[in-house]
This record gives structure tokens, C-alpha cells and sequence, in this order.
């Protein structure tokens, strides 16, 4: 068994709590992706239970996707709780660039709080490293769109500068902890018509990384995990578009094996 495989049997064996103070779009679709996978979702983001609720969590998932002044306080309040028991913290960035708000919110975490993990389109992801990036709101910019060699330094970069895993979301999706990289090809375009498919996966990450201190296998089994539902879910609902294919994405997230991942998997470890 590998150490993707091993990473999905330990999750569903542990059952992580999976602490989320993440957007209002895709808050429905981040719990339910959660509890497919085997993980347990928790949101609250009242300053008044923020940290309490963290204390219980073996994992927090910090999405920007929608900010106000209330809710940046209570992701600085459970990113130092989270760092202060040694639990894992992952970041999604969401449309990183787009606003004066999202980038001073984005540097106050990022100074404020240690993440494990950090996950984002091409776009988001080069801003954080500090590249020259178009911004077209939550969706990569066409200019962008770079060789996946290219994407794989900008990963590398940013991975070893925060000493972070860093998820990289596309066509050929990269995780980098900067000493290695792991290069997947699997998911379907129809993952990108339908909302909150890059949330899904920061929750798919939370509940991976919660169950394990592994935190690059557990990044790649959650990236393997979504792309092969992805592929699977088009599969059994190629003509019935996209309602049916996002209920069936989280039917086979649910369905989701060891054995399956190892007979679709297509990745590539490079080191660096």
C-alpha cells in the first residue's frame, strides 16, 4: 500500500474534526465533501468560540473567499490557537490580488500565523510568492497560465519560503514542499463549471492533513482523492450536466477507495 493509500485509511480510521472559517458560497458543499471523505466539519467563527472550538479540531481550513472585519479576527484568533497546540492550519487564498482587503488580510495572516498547507489557483498562488500576476477575480487568469514546469518553481518557491506544502490547482495540479514535487493528472473540465471545487479540495486537505503528520502525502492523497471523483463523476453523468455531476462528485468522494486510488492515480514525484 502506498502512502496515499495509507493516507485515505487513516483518515477514515481517525475521523478528524476539520474546523472551517471559510466562505459562505461553498460552506454546504466544504461540510458535505468532509464527511464523504470521512472527516467531521465544524464552522464557527464568533470571536467568542473561535479558539475554544479550535482547541477540539485536529485540523483548521482558513478560506478568504468572503471577508468582513469580523471573521479576519477570528482567522488570526484560530490560526494562532491552531499553531500554539501544533495543529495544522491550510490557507485558501481566494482571490489573492483582487482587493486591497483580501491582500492586507492575506499579509496579516501570513505574518501572524504558520501554514501547513496552502492551496490556490496559478493566479493566487504567484501573487503569494510575490510574481507579477493578472487577477481575474476567484478564476486563474488566462495570462497565467504557464508549463507546469514553470508552475512546479513558482510552487517550489513559495513552499520553501513559508515552509509550507503548496497546492497548485490546473490543468496538471503540483505539490511542492520544495524538496520534492508531486505532479497529478487527474480530474475533468467539468470540475471547473460548477462552484467551489478549490474549496472542496482545502477541506479535502484539512481532513487528509488532520489524520496524519505527513503533510506532503497527505496533500497529494487529497488532491488524487478530488481529480479521480472528478473523473469518475463525469463518467456517470457525462449527459446529464452539471447538477448531476456535482451530486455524483460527492458520491464518489464517499465511494472512494484505496484500490481506486492506486489504479487511477496519475502522478509524477520529481525531486527537486
Amino acid at each position: 500500500m502506498n502512502p496515499y493509500q495509507r493516507a485515505l485509511n487513516n483518515l477514515r480510521t481517525q475521523n478528524p474534526l476539520v474546523h472551517h472559517l471559510t466562505n459562505y458560497v461553498t460552506v454546504n458543499d466544504c461540510a458535505n465533501i468532509t464527511l464523504a471523505i470521512g472527516g467531521s466539519p465544524i464552522m464557527a467563527d464568533d470571536l467568542e468560540e473561535v479558539a475554544a472550538i479550535t482547541e477540539l479540531a485536529q485540523a483548521v481550513v482558513i478560506n478568504i473567499g468572503t471577508l468582513n472585519a469580523r471573521t479576519v479576527e477570528a482567522m488570526v484568533l484560530a490560526g494562532k490557537k491552531a499553531n500554539q497546540l501544533g495543529i495544522p492550519v491550510i490557507l485558501d487564498p481566494v482571490g489573492a490580488g483582487a482587493s486591497a482587503l483580501r491582500n492586507q488580510t492575506l499579509a496579516r495572516l501570513l505574518a501572524e500565523v504558520h501554514f501547513a498547507v496552502i492551496r490556490g489557483n496559478l493566479s493566487e498562488i504567484r501573487f503569494l510568492a510575490g510574481f507579477a500576476s493578472v487577477n481575474q477575480g476567484v478564476d486563474v487568469s488566462p495570462a497565467d497560465l504557464l508549463t507546469v514546469q514553470d508552475s512546479q518553481a513558482v510552487a517550489q518557491q513559495l513552499a520553501l519560503a513559508r515552509q509550507a506544502v503548496v497546492v497548485i490547482t490546473g490543468k496538471v495540479d503540483v505539490v511542492s514542499d520544495g524538496l520534492q514535487v508531486a505532479l497529478i493528472d487527474n480530474g475533468h473540465p467539468t470540475m471547473s463549471r460548477i462552484t467551489g471545487t478549490g474549496c472542496m479540495l482545502s477541506s479535502l486537505l484539512g481532513s487528509f492533513c488532520g489524520s496524519q503528520k505527513d503533510y506532503f502525502s497527505a496533500s497529494v492523497a487529497a488532491t488524487l482523492a478530488l481529480g479521480i471523483s472528478g473523473e469518475i463523476a463525469h463518467e456517470k453523468t457525462q449527459h446529464q450536466g452539471t447538477g448531476s455531476f456535482r451530486v455524483a462528485l460527492l458520491d464518489a468522494v464517499s465511494q472512494l477507495t484505496p484500490t481506486t486510488m492506486e489504479q487511477r492515480g496519475r502522478l509524477q514525484i520529481v525531486k527537486a
